[in-house]
């Protein structure tokens, strides 16, 4: 096939871009990780909002290229990191649990991180309310076109415990039901540190598996600027930056209260609960981030994000291996910042007045759905759908957002898993199961 002349002419500074890309990656050593990632990022995002910008379109641009090429990149790189996730979770947690003396420390554990996972949330969906009151984010707002939304049934809350409960642990790892496999590992890590020697000798081999599993983790590790770059490229080829200035209001104001959560309400968090300090946390955790807001997937995240809270930030395998890979599940800030601005945002727009009994019951249903709606397709919008519902706003106005949904939900995804690591080490500190050395390093 012989491309057009625009075709053409953009293959050209394509291959300039690519070349460029690649020799900044590879001209930096591997200690250099963040500063790959960045440029994957920034290359991604400004090829794919030029694509976007001048409409470049054509057989070979969108077959071969962003559905081809491009496209087969980031989903391969997207597939190898979920394919680390279940035996991940389920081998750190067995030997995690497994290593534990007193059985009783799981329950403290568990008490303990679950807690601040519903404080956090609930904080953080009250920030999102209160900020959105003073600036209004659907003050003034004209809806146009349709605004249709078909949302998905959420569970019923009997339905939420009974599934926590595996009743084939196999099927749960095939499906990736991330809280039935940890309940599982759980009491098979249980079972290991009540069987004596035998469970001593199957303990040695589950810590064998995760040190050869984390290693698969670092190769991965080093293809993610490749990966980040495909990601943001098709990304921003499709939605581009100017899908941002219909709904400019709404959308800074969640970015935001993204923004004064991680470093206000976090930072805080860290220095009087957990005696830490914010700036050398963040000088550690942000390559995390990063890597978040590339794949816009906690779970896709999690086995980085097990190893740097590990090996960087100093929580030891028995609770990081429970608390993150449980965050990944329930934990949901960042969402819930989005759906507190979003409230009240169709709320404004079509002119519902909620009340502080209203407000009231955003906090609770909204945070109490961050925890019964994990593992359902499409979580943050089924969520947001039951909060509308719950407060009487009209579901088909999450069609106003969809449109920059996916910008923001980059960012949010980076809340949900720094929230994660943010409890790991506090709760971590509190069991003295926390290297604060490491921490300072």
């Amino acid at each position: 096939m012989d491309p057009n002349p625009q075709t053409k002419k953009f293959l050209f500074h394509f291959k300039k871009i690519v070349h460029w890309t690649v020799h900044l990656m590879s001209t930096n050593s591997s200690s250099n990780l963040t500063i790959k990632i960045l440029i994957g990022m920034f290359m991604g995002v400004f090829l794919g909002s030029i694509i976007n910008y001048f409409q470049l379109s054509g057989e070979f641009i969108e077959t071969y290229l962003l559905n081809g090429l491009i496209d087969i990149g980031g989903r391969v790189f997207l597939s190898s990191l979920k394919l680390l996730v279940v035996p991940m979770v389920f081998v750190s947690l067995v030997a995690g649990a497994g290593s534990l003396d007193d059985i009783k420390k799981l329950g403290r554990l568990g008490s303990k991180t679950f807690g601040l996972y519903v404080a956090t949330t609930a904080l953080a969906i009250a920030l999102a309310l209160f900020v959105s009151e003073i600036f209004d984010p659907g003050q003034g707002f004209i809806i146009q076109g349709s605004t249709s939304f078909q949302a998905e049934e959420a569970p019923s809350l009997v339905d939420v415990i009974v599934n926590i409960f595996p009743s084939n642990p196999v099927e749960a790892m095939v499906k990736a039901e991330m809280l039935q496999i940890i309940v599982f590992a759980i009491l098979f890590g249980v079972g290991i540190s009540l069987a004596g020697e035998a469970g001593k000798r199957i303990l040695g081999t589950f810590n064998d598996l995760n040190e050869i599993i984390m290693k698969m983790v670092l190769i991965l590790i080093e293809l993610a600027p490749y990966g980040v770059f495909c990601l943001l490229t098709k990304v921003f080829s499709s939605q581009g930056l100017g899908a941002i200035i219909p709904m400019a209001k709404y959308f800074f104001i969640v970015l935001f209260c993204l923004v004064l959560h991680v470093v206000v309400v976090y930072s805080l968090i860290l220095k009087v609960m957990g005696k830490l300090s914010p700036v050398k946390f963040f000088k550690k955790y942000y390559e995390v981030m990063l890597f978040a807001f590339s794949t816009s997937s906690s779970n896709a995240t999690l086995p980085v994000n097990l190893e740097v809270t590990e090996k960087k930030l100093g929580v030891h395998n028995s609770v990081a291996s429970f608390t993150i890979p449980l965050g990944a599940t329930v934990n949901m800030d960042g969402t819930a910042i989005m759906q507190g601005v979003a409230t009240v945002f169709v709320a404004q727009v079509y002119g519902v007045e909620l009340g502080f009994q209203g407000y009231l019951m955003t906090i609770l249903t909204a945070t109490l759905a961050s925890i019964g709606t994990a593992g359902v397709p499409g979580v943050g919008l089924v969520m947001l759908a039951m909060v509308f519902k719950q407060v009487g706003l009209p579901v088909e106005g999450i069609g106003l957002i969809i449109g920059v949904d996916r910008l923001l939900d980059m960012t949010r995804t980076a809340v949900n898993v720094c929230g994660d690591a943010i409890v790991s080490c506090i709760v971590a500190k509190s069991e003295g199961q926390f290297d604060e050395t490491v921490f300072n390093s």
